[in-house]
């Protein structure tokens, strides 16, 4: 595993995270306790240290699978990252609740939930120009810095990759920037990661693989089911995207290199980037996910096109 500086905060995080949205139950299946601590302990062995999650994942039941396998293993070897800014209803359906006292109930549930005294990164989740422009929600969240609750704060933005939070990101107190990056959509590179490197912000990049798109798995004629979240790219956008994914195979990736760890490894490629965040659902795909470290490898003869 590669470990990466992770900008102003000068925490070291694996270039390949974990993320855990699925272990709220919205992937399509609910993870017992024995089955995340199977995907945490192998991500362990396999030198993953950094993990995001969020409260609105299954209402604090990321948070809570991962608080009790943190509470059997050292919480000092991890880089613990949470979100906030949300309510969880039920599948799919959050309330955006970004007002201070929300938050500071939120930071408490997530605390208790991850069994542990501070979260390492504590993010603004995805939430308005409007909701990010209210100074005492980050009074606030900086009090609780000092009160040692949070080490370091961050800004997980939304599509529209705000520049207008990532520019005011030192002046709210937060060092780092999350935000959707894959090889199908690279828009941060214009704008985001140029700001990013010059305030020496940390970036994590989520959703590496485009929705699983990336993986290689899924060709034209492929369909969805209803409540699933890649329902709404079927059509002819979703028949582009397959075209896309095609040409890049055949084109990018090398025959000898899984397409899903080549996307990983071609996120991390942008010297911006400290760390990639993608999702698993069991162990097996947390060690493929983690061989794409191996493709950064100076000497390794992969040529990951710009």
């Amino acid at each position: 595993m590669q470990y990466r500086r992770l900008g102003r905060t000068e925490l070291k995080v694996s270039a390949i995270g974990i993320g855990t949205w699925q272990f709220g139950g919205e992937w399509g299946h609910q993870y017992t306790q024995e089955e995340a601590d199977r995907v945490l302990h192998t991500a362990k062995e396999e030198g993953i240290n950094f993990i995001d999650t969020a409260e609105c994942y299954g209402d604090h039941l990321s948070e809570s699978l991962i608080g009790n396998f943190l509470a059997r293993d050292k919480r000092e070897d991890w880089v613990v990252a949470t979100k906030f800014g949300h309510q969880f209803h039920s599948h799919l359906n959050r309330t955006d609740r970004f007002d201070a006292e929300h938050v500071l109930t939120q930071l408490d549930k997530s605390l208790l939930a991850l069994k542990t005294d501070y979260i390492d990164l504590y993010q603004f989740h995805s939430g308005s120009d409007e909701a990010f422009d209210q100074d005492d929600l980050w009074t606030l969240l900086n009090k609780q810095v000092e009160a040692g609750k949070i080490r370091h704060l961050g800004i997980s933005l939304n599509k529209s990759n705000s520049m207008h939070q990532t520019t005011r990101a030192l002046s709210v107190g937060a060092s780092t920037i999350q935000i959707v990056y894959n090889r199908l959509e690279r828009q941060p590179e214009q704008e985001v990661y140029p700001a990013c490197e010059a305030d020496d912000l940390g970036v994590l990049a989520r959703v590496p693989l485009a929705s699983g798109f990336l993986s290689g798995k899924y060709k034209p004629g492929v369909t969805f089911a209803d409540n699933d979240v890649r329902k709404r790219n079927e059509g002819i956008e979703l028949d582009e995207t397959l075209k896309q994914v095609e040409f890049i195979q055949q084109n990018e990736v090398p025959a000898d290199v899984p397409m899903a760890q080549w996307a990983l490894a071609w996120c991390l490629r942008h010297p911006a980037v400290a760390s990639v965040i993608p999702g698993c659902k069991d162990e097996a795909q947390v060690r493929s996910n983690a061989r794409a470290a191996t493709l950064l490898d100076a000497d390794h003869p992969l040529v990951i096109n710009s």
